[in-house]
């Protein structure tokens, strides 16, 4: 089964564009093309997991080509 995501990281996923990806959307276990409500869909789904007593999902790591730029505010 796949990972369900949060509300948030489903949001964050999206591309510059607004969307999302076929690779994402089928490691979500989410048909391509997506159905409509699909997003909705998997927010219920995380929604009632999290009700049966599952835990939070473990945060993902960074992967290693991630940069974050410092911003000198001084």
């Amino acid at each position: 089964m796949a990972e369900l995501p949060s509300p948030e990281e489903i949001e964050a996923a999206r591309s510059h564009k607004g969307g999302y990806s076929r690779a994402q959307l089928v490691a979500w276990g989410v048909p391509w093309p997506p159905p409509k409500g699909w997003k909705d869909e998997l927010t219920e789904r995380w929604k009632a997991a999290r009700q049966d007593g599952a835990p939070p999902p473990w945060p993902r790591p960074v992967p290693a080509d991630f940069t974050q730029e410092t911003l000198d505010f001084g």
